[in-house]
């Protein structure tokens, strides 16, 4: 017998993909890295086992958007907005920011065998101990000096550049204000280097440091008696040190204080890499530990989010719901109080995540908020009781009650927390950057509040509206044909304090549409088909807009979504839990399976012949929403049971 699990993909709940500046990296669970790199403009890279480059955090300028087949990775470097990528056939990759020519690689550069990426400029070392310089020029840090050779080492700082002798000197040019180039005198057995913002580090082979270069922060002065360092990674005004029990310090610029500490405990750790002001720590066991500054998600090690059954978007910070009621948060800005939800929080049924505060609805009908209160917006009414719906808007609050009452707090300087006299009859609620939408039982709108780009002046007629969704000072309407009707900023030129980005501007044709999103500066539409249609800031064709962050720019081949969010910057969309037709049992005894499951997505089919013992077959990459699976040895067994599983 053979047949598909009763609970494969019933109920079963799906996995998160995000775009834009919170972007998670798509990364699974349980695979082990092999370097990491950590670069100015708040991102990340790391380099899988298997050769594949990672990256995650802030992708204003598509730093983090690694080229769609790009494999054979055998090192990294994160720069000040692009990123490099080196090949084991010793060819260079290079994405991102191209303003001054720091992604164009040099035509036939090869028999690369390091890289090294720094604010605005890049080098590779050949085998034969020669250097190659590429990007900006202006303080001669692409300028290498003539007749260098017998390279060892190199390391790309801010506008200088620094190369290690195999003799154990040290080589320093480009800009020197700070005396970054001023290598010191008689400096010899070195063994590494690395160039920070305007400083400079050299390893001895005794385990010592040497800094030279800008002190503003502490990090041209090495702590007293320093010793049994085995690596070093300069930051922007910070370094980090590897010693060789396997623990790391750092010191320099650290705001607040605290945030540049390693986390306790931490040992075991392989290789460092500093950033803007952002640590990672690689492990022998292949697992990343980050810290610091983590406010585009930078400081948070990237990690696949399945088992999420709802999501919401913020400003730079992103909330997921899973099925046992607890809510996992990534992203935002620690300083803003967005340090996760709180401890214990269990039990909850809906989330909405706002500017810098994020609320949960619990089952008895209560509110928890959490974030930033400057203005009241995390500070939940006493005695608020018997809440059907929430949402959260810049710096306030809404929630709906069981009997149509709408409650309102946090910030009211143009009205968003008076609620309108008379307001009844109220099926939905949507809080914006300062204005608010409501939704009537009668498919009509209503808004009030801030108004200066006519985000909260509701196009006459407008009826039939089934959802709605206010972004930063734009708004959004789906009819009940499937339609979507916008208004507000991004519609017409407003003054330039208002970001016109056409995020008002519904592309021509669009159609069956089953739900909306609404972020600071661009819009989402969620297809009947599980497509994605996103428009506004950061689509591929703006490089320059200053709003953008990859948010429009949708994965090719996304598919199989059921929801989507928007947050200021970012974009999120949940997939559909994966599920496999009924087998076919085939000519030899082979079972043909279907699997229907959103492309891209990496999947498990499992076969078991008691429904409790699983044994997994195969792992692949659905390639499109139904993907075939042979079982060859589906005959061995009197019967036969498969499930589909996300990671």
């Amino acid at each position: 017998m053979l047949a598909v699990e009763a609970q494969a993909g019933a109920g079963q709940p799906g996995s998160v993909v995000g775009w834009g500046q919170t972007a998670m990296a798509p990364v699974q669970a349980g695979i082990r890295f092999t370097a990491i790199s950590a670069g100015g403009a708040q991102h990340d890279l790391a380099l899988e086992l298997g050769g594949t480059a990672v990256a995650w955090g802030q992708n204003q300028a598509g730093q983090c958007d690694v080229p769609s087949g790009l494999g054979g990775v055998i090192a990294v470097s994160a720069g000040f907005e692009f990123s490099l990528a080196l090949k084991s056939d010793g060819t260079v990759a290079a994405w991102g920011s191209n303003a001054v020519g720091q992604t164009t690689v040099p035509p036939g550069l090869g028999n690369v065998t390091a890289i090294s990426a720094g604010g605005y400029h890049s080098l590779a070392l050949s085998a034969d101990g020669t250097v190659a310089a590429w990007g900006n020029n202006d303080s001669g840090e692409s300028s290498v000096p003539a007749g260098l050779d017998g390279v060892a080492a190199i390391s790309a700082g801010g506008y200088h550049s620094l190369a290690l002798k195999s003799d154990g000197t040290v080589v320093a040019w480009g800009y020197n204000y700070f005396g970054q180039c001023d290598v010191p005198t008689n400096l010899s057995g070195v063994v590494a280097i690395s160039a920070g913002d305007n400083h400079s580090l050299a390893l001895k082979g005794d385990g010592t440091v040497v800094a030279w270069g800008s002190n503003a922060s502490g990090e041209g002065t090495v702590p007293a008696g320093l010793s049994g360092v085995t690596a070093i990674s300069a930051g922007d005004e910070s370094n980090m040190v590897l010693k060789s029990d396997g623990t790391v310090g750092v010191w320099g610029f650290e705001d607040p204080p605290g945030q540049a500490t390693p986390p306790a405990g931490l040992s075991g750790v392989i290789a460092i890499s500093a950033g803007g002001e952002v640590y990672l720590a690689l492990k022998s066991d292949g697992t990343i530990v980050a810290w610091g500054l983590n406010n585009s998600g930078q400081g948070t090690t990237p990690a696949a989010l399945s088992g999420v059954t709802a999501i919401a978007a913020g400003t730079m910070h992103c909330l997921g719901l899973k099925p046992d009621g607890t809510v996992v948060e990534w992203g935002g800005n620690p300083l803003e109080g967005l340090l996760g939800p709180p401890a214990g929080l269990t039990g909850v049924t809906a989330i909405a995540a706002g500017g810098n505060h994020s609320l949960a609805l619990e089952t008895n009908g209560t509110v928890v908020a959490w974030g930033d209160n400057d203005y009241g917006e995390s500070s939940v009414p006493a005695g608020l009781s018997n809440v059907v719906a929430i949402s959260a808007g810049g710096v306030q609050s809404l929630a709906l009650q069981s009997n149509g009452s709408l409650v309102a707090w946090g910030d009211n300087t143009y009205g968003e927390s008076t609620v309108p006299a008379g307001l009844t009859g109220i099926a939905a609620i949507s809080a914006g950057g300062g204005h608010n939408l409501v939704l009537k039982s009668d498919g009509t709108v209503a808004a009030w509040g801030y108004n200066r780009s006519g985000q909260a002046t509701v196009p006459a007629g407008l009826t039939g509206v089934i959802a709605i969704s206010a972004g930063n000072t734009h708004s959004l309407a789906l009819k009940n044909d499937g339609t979507v009707v916008a208004w507000g900023a991004g519609l017409t030129n407003w003054p330039s304090d208002f970001a016109d980005d056409g995020q008002s501007v519904v592309p021509p044709g669009l159609s069956n549409v089953v739900a909306i999103a609404a972020g600071a500066f661009h819009s989402l539409a969620l297809k009947s088909d599980g497509t994605v249609v996103a428009w506004g800031a950061g689509e591929p064709d703006n490089p320059s807009d200053p709003f953008g962050f990859g948010q429009s720019t949708v994965p090719a081949g996304l598919g199989g979504v059921i929801a989507i969010a928007a947050g200021a910057w970012s974009s999120v969309a949940l997939f559909a839990p994966p599920s496999l037709a009924p087998p076919t049992l085939m000519p030899g005894g082979s079972a043909q399976l279907t699997l229907n499951g959103a492309a891209g997505m990496t999947y498990t089919i499992q076969a078991s012949s008691d429904l409790v013992n699983w044994t997994p077959l195969a792992s692949f990459v659905a390639t499109n929403s139904l993907t075939p699976f042979l079982d060859a040895a589906a005959n061995s067994f009197s019967r036969r049971f498969y499930r589909a599983v996300a990671p």
